[in-house]
């Protein structure tokens, strides 16, 4: 087969290639052993840098009320790392910058020590709150120093049980003594209780909080607690040792985190944004000529390989695309039973069932199409056939054209002007541009103008036509049109009742709508015939005889003009027993409808 330039084939196979060429170079460069290992670890010191400006600046705000005079520490951390570094208000108002050239496009983080940023503080505690935020349970320093000798005492005490012990002092300046060899002898023997007791700063600090904790549970319906100064509770007048097992902890825990943060709230600097800069230096990415060379050797490899993959796939892609060629060729030149095969997947298969779909589609519009020319053509003939033998008539003198027969040929004219308009009207309809003429109808009148207008033609069929009203019911319609309607639904009725039957038009009321029927003791439609029986061009009986078929515009018709009254129309058959068309309409149609 010859190839031609522009053909689907080679188009795909000379984009596979320019991809392949571009994503292996790409690839393998940047997959390269010393560039990679440069990039990590550029990417490990950056992390690392981040992580000592992020706890720097969070260690400035957990012991600050306010960022003023963190100027200096920003512009000495800058000049340690070697970064950008900016903070401003959640708002964007500016607190400090190492740098006067335009901020970053987003900020790197939120510094906010009451909601630590657990991506840069991995083991921050479940609360989130910075422990170095330590507000009211800060001690003043005669109590530090009374605390610290303590400590000292302690120390002494320890050591002299030959173990090592160390005085540390938590973030509120409290001592306690450490003794890295965890010795309980020592421990218990060494403890002061003076040292574990809470000072008069710390327990005002714990009141409150333990005001705000209990605030907050009681509030949910939560039994209240006694906190101790290290934060583990017991439940309120129980005793120090209880331990609440089969209570749930969770309110406490988030009741105790709300408290510390509105305890604290006014002790620390508020949330604000940082941004940080590139780095000054960035990491090397020289390759020796060995690792070059293994580079290329592999690149040449995969783009064989890409190559090879591409032609094949190309060629099982190309092969359905041309069989859909093919035959849309053939539909061009008037086959509509064109048809191709579905053997591929995914968007060509889905492709050339959309194809078999359009076809086949096609294919029945041309066959309606066909019969609407046959059907029309026969709809117009009979009022045509009744004026053209009415009027030879007249021309040979064998009936007078009195008042009555002006009558029978006017009403045959309006007859096939309605075919002409019902057609149009479908046109309309279609298009959303059918117009109404609503006014006050009285249902039970335009029943019996129906019934009067076809009563003759049932008769002479044989068959019995009634009315039956309930009520008064009446509805704001297009007169014209609802006669219409119900005329089709009537004629439909003759055409498919036998001799001896009966037809009733019926109308009431219910729930705000109007609901005419129109049963008949007919033969009934097929179950399997009924969601077809409002297509337009549709028969259940293909037959040209008057008796047993018509255009089938009918139905289309009376559905078309039920729903340009904001209605409905529905069909209910039992085979040998009869059918029943109900049009459901409302009283007042919404306008906005």
């Amino acid at each position: 087969m010859r190839v031609r330039r522009h053909s689907l084939l080679t188009r795909l196979l000379a984009s596979s290639v320019l991809v392949a060429v571009c994503s292996i170079s790409a690839t393998a460069w940047l997959a390269s052993q010393g560039t990679s290992g440069a990039i990590r670890r550029e990417q490990d010191q950056t992390l690392i840098t981040d992580t000592r400006i992020n706890d720097t600046l969070l260690g400035y705000g957990a012991t600050h009320a306010s960022w003023d005079g963190v100027d200096q520490t920003v512009r000495d951390l800058a000049g340690r790392t070697g970064r950008r570094i900016a903070l401003t208000t959640e708002s964007g108002e500016p607190i400090a910058d190492s740098s006067a050239t335009p901020l970053p496009a987003k900020p790197s983080v939120v510094i906010d020590p009451l909601r630590v940023d657990v991506t840069l503080v991995p083991g921050a505690a479940k609360d989130r709150i910075d422990p170095r935020a330590v507000g009211p349970f800060k001690l003043p320093s005669a109590e530090r120093s009374r605390l610290r000798k303590i400590a000292n005492v302690g120390a002494v005490c320890v050591r002299r049980n030959g173990l090592e012990a160390n005085v540390v002092l938590s973030p509120s300046g409290r001592p306690s003594v450490e003794i890295p060899s965890k010795d309980t002898y020592a421990t218990s023997t060494c403890a002061s209780k003076r040292l574990n007791s809470p000072t008069v700063t710390e327990r005002k600090a714990l009141r409150q909080l333990n005001h705000l904790v209990n605030r907050c549970l009681v509030s949910q319906g939560k039994f209240e607690v006694t906190l101790a100064l290290d934060l583990s509770w017991t439940l309120f007048g129980s005793r120090p040792s209880a331990v609440p097992r089969v209570l749930d902890q969770q309110p406490v825990s988030a009741c105790l985190a709300s408290a510390r943060r509105e305890q604290l709230k006014a002790y620390v600097a508020p949330a604000a944004l940082l941004y940080l800069g590139s780095s000054a230096q960035a990491p090397s990415t020289e390759l020796t000529s060995a690792g070059v060379a293994r580079i290329a050797g592999t690149a040449l490899l995969v783009l064989l390989f890409a190559v090879a993959v591409s032609v094949v796939v190309s060629t099982r892609l190309a092969r359905p695309v041309r069989a859909l060629t093919e035959a849309a060729q053939r539909m061009r030149q008037g086959d509509s039973s064109a048809r191709v095969t579905v053997t591929a997947t995914g968007e060509v298969g889905e492709l050339s069932e959309a194809f078999n779909r359009m076809s086949e589609h096609l294919e029945q519009m041309e066959v309606q199409r066909k019969a609407m020319v046959s059907d029309v053509s026969h709809e117009l003939r009979t009022p045509l056939s009744n004026l053209r033998g009415w009027l030879e008539a007249v021309q040979d003198g064998v009936a007078e054209l009195d008042p009555e027969l002006i009558a029978s040929l006017v009403e045959e004219i309006l007859l096939l002007q309605h075919i002409v308009d019902d057609l149009q009207e479908l046109a309309l309809a279609d298009a959303g541009k059918l117009r109404l003429h609503p006014e006050p109808v009285n249902v039970a009148d335009l029943l019996d103008q129906v019934a009067t207008a076809h009563r003759g033609r049932a008769e002479s069929a044989g068959l019995t036509l009634t009315t039956r009203i309930a009520g008064a019911p009446e509805l704001l319609a297009d007169p014209v049109r609802l006669r219409q309607a119900v005329g089709n639904l009537v004629s439909n009725a003759v055409h498919y009742t036998p001799p001896g039957g009966r037809i009733t038009l019926s109308g009431r009321l219910t729930d705000g709508h109007v609901l005419i029927e129109v049963a008949d003791t007919g033969a009934g439609i097929a179950p399997e015939h009924l969601p077809r029986v409002f297509d337009r061009f549709w028969r259940e009986e293909k037959s040209r005889n008057r008796r047993t078929g018509g255009s089938g515009l009918g139905l289309a018709i009376v559905r078309n003009l039920a729903e340009a009254h904001h209605g409905t129309v529905s069909v209910a058959s039992t085979p040998g027993e009869g059918t029943v068309f109900r049009m459901r309409l409302p009283v007042e149609p919404d306008p906005q409808a």
